[in-house]
């Protein structure tokens, strides 16, 4: 979807300015945050893809108005209010008013460290053999779809050049809405800076972007 969260190459928000010595986390509350999204995943019964969704649609002024790990609480919160494990009135006083939902599974303590070593992978088995090679000239397809997407709107309707073959992999366009994985063939695409902005300072600047296969077409 195009929304204030894909502000990548958008004008208007300035340059980026990494933080000097930034540390992981700024406050110990955005330490639990992040426990407590993860941990969730298991009783809430969501995939990774409807986790950034959640997070993503929010109106501009209320996504630009948060830090990193306020929007990750507020996409958490959308997402239990959505399955009936925590109600609007429960978030609103900050404490348990409602019988607690039947979950099929928890994470415990003693299982964190197995979890998150095994991570979350995402390659499949392809169905079809690759559309496109390393060298081939492709194009960003001009979409606007209304749900999630893991293209960024500054390379849509640009030419790039396939670099890399990267395998299939779960699909985040289906999967972030409960469609099924439908995997597809992810390709590395290298776009030259002055194709995406015009006025692009270096003519040597080279932006890659991982594409899905659906994203694409020849140029």
């Amino acid at each position: 979807m195009d929304g204030a969260h894909d502000m990548g190459g958008a004008p208007g928000f300035g340059p980026v300015r990494p933080e000097t010595d930034e540390p992981v986390f700024h406050a110990a509350w955005e330490r639990r945050a992040l426990a407590i999204t993860l941990a969730m995943a298991l009783p809430g019964g969501w995939n990774i893809d409807m986790s950034r969704f959640a997070r993503e649609n929010r109106p501009p002024d209320d996504y630009l108005g948060m830090n990193y790990y306020q929007i990750w609480m507020a996409g958490l919160e959308r997402l239990m209010q959505d399955r009936h494990l925590v109600e609007a009135d429960e978030l609103a006083a900050g404490k348990t008013l409602h019988p607690p939902k039947p979950v099929a599974k928890i994470l415990t303590a003693d299982e964190v460290a197995a979890v998150l070593r095994r991570g979350g992978p995402t390659e499949r088995a392809a169905s079809a053999p690759a559309l496109f090679a390393v060298g081939d000239r492709v194009r960003a397809k001009a979409m606007h779809p209304p749900t999630h997407t893991r293209l960024p709107r500054y390379v849509r309707g640009h030419v790039g050049r396939i670099d890399a073959i990267r395998g299939a992999h779960v699909f985040p366009d289906s999967n972030a809405h409960g469609k099924g994985e439908d995997p597809q063939w992810l390709y590395t695409v290298s776009f030259n800076g002055a194709e995406l902005w015009a006025d692009a300072p270096d003519p040597l600047l080279e932006v890659t972007v991982d594409a899905f296969e659906p994203y694409l077409e020849r140029a």
